[in-house]
């Protein structure tokens, strides 16, 4: 594969790459969400945490995005 010019090999091995990593990772640390308490909007902890990863995950994603683009 090239980049668009002869000569020249595609590399995606950016140091941005690596912030990909913290939506992976952060879910799976168990003990941010271990607990009942505190409750948003009557919800749990675990609810409004799993709506945060994901916000994590497309903030990073669009952030490896724009600087690698």
């Amino acid at each position: 594969m090239t980049t668009g010019e002869p000569g020249q090999p595609r590399t995606d091995r950016s140091p941005w790459n690596w912030l990909l990593v913290l939506p992976i990772v952060l879910p799976l640390l168990t003990f941010l969400f271990n607990a009942d308490e505190p409750r948003l909007l009557g919800f749990p902890l675990f609810y409004w945490l799993q709506i945060a990863f994901i916000a994590v995950g497309v903030t990073c994603t669009t952030i490896v995005y724009r600087m690698t683009k």
